[in-house]
């Protein structure tokens, strides 16, 4: 009877901890948070600066302009935690935020880890969320959760594949019969396209810029396959070889250019999880194809660029960025369901 008031009285959340963006949860109330994963401290101590006033929004806005005695950081890189205390901090406050109170009892918490991180990472996790405030934890494949909030009939006896590309990685999944058949997971997503754009401008117009700015420019005027009218954009940074200031204008198709290999290794990432199903499975993927989430699925063009690379259907779904998240938050609904497929952490 008191572990079912608990359940009852308790809050559940669903938590995809990200590289370069947290999303929380709540089931029957939808996303409340979805900032930044970046924390400002002083240097030489991993304080917050301003008790928790600089986590997110304005912590990302420090990333690059921080005078000499703050750093701005991501505390996960390619979905790991690379801080343990930073971490634990910044989703202390997040949870806060995010329910709009400090916990009385501790929340139940479904968490989408990447699918490549090693056991003591998915332990990490799991001990910088009990330590920011959560209790009961559940760890959910990103590409399982993915799959689960596009909607997939992964339940079904028929193949259906997903492709998460976050800020980390990029996660692949062929499912079937409500578990993965066949999955591969790379730290090649969209940092590292921000960074091969960073390289490009370097090398061709011998221009350093920071990778906000390459960001920028791939949301702006990147795309995967060619534009029926391309685009143009002014960037700014320093000339490496005067060292003073300049601007360049960039089409399109540099950008395009600059990002070919980092799209290659995904292209390569779904075929190698296509080659480990069975023949059966392969030829339900030749009807019901590809479905791309997360930030990276924004790109233009990636879905035909996939299609002629692959020779499936392919087709981004709606508000990509949130998929996993809500994906996360359909397992909390049915957790009776699902929690025998779910890792549990503690």
């Amino acid at each position: 009877m008191l572990t079912r008031l608990r359940q009852q009285f308790s809050t559940n959340l669903a938590i995809d901890l990200g590289t370069t963006s947290t999303r929380i949860g709540l089931p029957g109330e939808g996303i409340r948070l979805d900032e930044p994963s970046v924390v400002a401290v002083g240097r030489g101590h991993s304080s917050v600066i301003g008790r928790g006033a600089a986590v997110g929004k304005l912590a990302h806005q420090m990333l690059g302009r921080t005078p000499e005695g703050i750093r701005a950081v991501r505390p996960i890189a390619h979905g790991v935690i690379s801080d343990f205390e930073l971490t634990e901090a910044m989703l202390r406050y997040f949870l806060q935020k995010a329910t709009g109170r400090s916990f009385g009892l501790r929340p139940r918490a479904v968490i989408a880890i990447p699918g490549c991180i090693t056991a003591v990472e998915k332990r990490a996790v799991i001990n910088s969320a009990e330590r920011a405030g959560t209790g009961k934890i559940w760890l959910i494949e990103k590409a399982r959760a993915a799959a689960i909030g596009a909607g997939l009939p992964i339940s079904e006896p028929l193949a259906s594949m997903v492709c998460d590309i976050g800020g980390g990685t990029t996660e692949v999944a062929v499912m079937s019969l409500g578990d993965s058949v066949a999955n591969r997971s790379i730290r090649t997503a969209g940092d590292l396209m921000d960074r091969a754009i960073v390289r490009y401008l370097r090398r061709r117009y011998s221009l350093r810029i920071g990778d906000q700015t390459a960001e920028q420019l791939k949301l702006q005027i990147g795309s995967a396959a060619a534009l029926d009218h391309e685009l143009s954009h002014e960037v700014s940074g320093l000339d490496t070889a005067s060292g003073i200031p300049r601007k360049a204008m960039i089409t399109s198709e540099e950008v395009r250019e600059a990002l070919a290999d980092p799209l290659q290794e995904v292209v390569d990432c779904i075929r190698g999880t296509i080659e480990q199903c069975q023949p059966e499975l392969i030829a339900d993927l030749a009807d019901t194809g590809l479905v791309l989430t997360g930030g990276g699925a924004q790109l233009r063009g990636i879905d035909r660029y996939l299609n002629q690379h692959l020779g499936i259907p392919v087709r981004v779904i709606e508000s990509p960025r949130t998929t996993v998240t809500r994906g996360a938050m359909i397992c909390l609904d049915h957790l009776e369901q699902w929690q025998g497929r779910l890792d549990s952490g503690n």
